[in-house]
């Protein structure tokens, strides 16, 4: 993953003006200000917070034009086993106002002369912004496009005008990606962007393993498998609130930190999102978030307070 980009985060009023239910299962909103004011910039891999109801928060990446300050859009899949935030954006029509808030972006697009993009269902959306950049820098670049079925895979017209840069492939004709054949050798000069379910990104990291260090970046829909069993506790000192507070094995930082009466941002609270994230002055971290790469981890200057924890006794946090 790339580093963090935290860019102008706002909470604003948007209301639904056009909505595309052309791909199975998939609502693709675009969303406008209610007061015709311009919105805030983002870059492509962003994602907003959209807040459909009380502790009901859900991230979706922002898949239009980022030169478009009119207006925002994003594709949401109709989760089977939906907690309630694919359904209420499912159930959304023109003319329907929702809070959002953001944009945010851990998922940012390096340069490089090559891009290999890998997309599982859904997983098309942050990379749709992506694959405009590359066009529009000169870089070639190639999709990997897997879905259950053709009528399933969102934004394939739109897709269908890169030509030959572009194979889709609907499982149910064409079987799975052939991850061996697109990953098999690693390539010099070549960025690998990918997001999807958890197996394709899985089956993605195991192909990259001899890839250099920085070549591969993807974005998770849900947390790290994560052991709690080993769980301690540890004391947190609130480096500007000039408190200090413990936190039980059972307990998240944020969780305590919030009980304390500071204000955190916290949305997803599975440590993929990133809204979560702070800046520790002191302690080491243990990090178990899906946001920060190898490198960010090891600099050991901010973290996931949703998730993550301690692996001594103390941390100095700048909250």
């Amino acid at each position: 993953m790339s580093g963090t980009t935290i860019m102008s985060e706002l909470e604003l009023e948007l209301k639904v003006s056009e909505r595309d239910d052309s791909a199975e299962g998939v609502a693709a909103l675009r969303l406008t200000p209610t007061d015709g004011s311009a919105l805030p910039p983002w870059t492509p891999g962003a994602h907003i917070d959209v807040l459909l109801g009380d502790d009901l928060v859900r991230q979706y990446s922002l898949c239009g034009d980022p030169s478009d300050q009119s207006s925002w859009r994003i594709g949401v899949l109709l989760e089977p086993e939906s907690r309630g935030g694919s359904r209420a954006i499912h159930e959304l029509n023109v003319g329907d106002t929702v809070r959002v808030r953001g944009p945010r972006n851990h998922f940012t697009l390096a340069a490089s002369p090559h891009y290999i993009f890998i997309a599982g269902g859904i997983g098309i959306t942050p990379l749709l912004p992506m694959i405009a950049e590359a066009e529009a820098t000169g870089a070639s670049w190639e999709l990997h496009y897997g879905g259950r079925s053709a009528s399933t895979m969102a934004f394939t017209d739109e897709l269908r005008a890169h030509g030959d840069k572009v194979r889709f492939v609907p499982a149910d004709t064409d079987g799975r990606l052939d991850l061996e054949t697109i990953l098999g050798d690693p390539r010099p000069d070549t960025l690998v962007y990918t997001c999807g379910p958890e197996s394709l990104l899985t089956a993605v990291e195991e192909r990259c393993a001899t890839w250099p260090d920085d070549a591969l970046h993807l974005e998770r829909f849900s947390g790290l498998p994560i052991d709690d069993s080993d769980n301690r506790a540890f004391t947190i000192d609130l480096e500007r609130s000039g408190l200090t507070l413990d936190v039980g094995p059972d307990e998240s930082i944020f969780d305590v930190v919030r009980a304390a009466g500071v204000s955190v941002l916290g949305s997803c609270l599975e440590g993929i999102c990133g809204t979560c994230e702070t800046e520790v002055l002191d302690g080491e971290i243990d990090h178990r978030d899906a946001v920060l790469d190898d490198e960010e981890r090891e600099s050991n200057e901010v973290m996931m307070i949703c998730v993550s924890r301690c692996r001594g006794d103390r941390l100095t946090l700048d909250l």
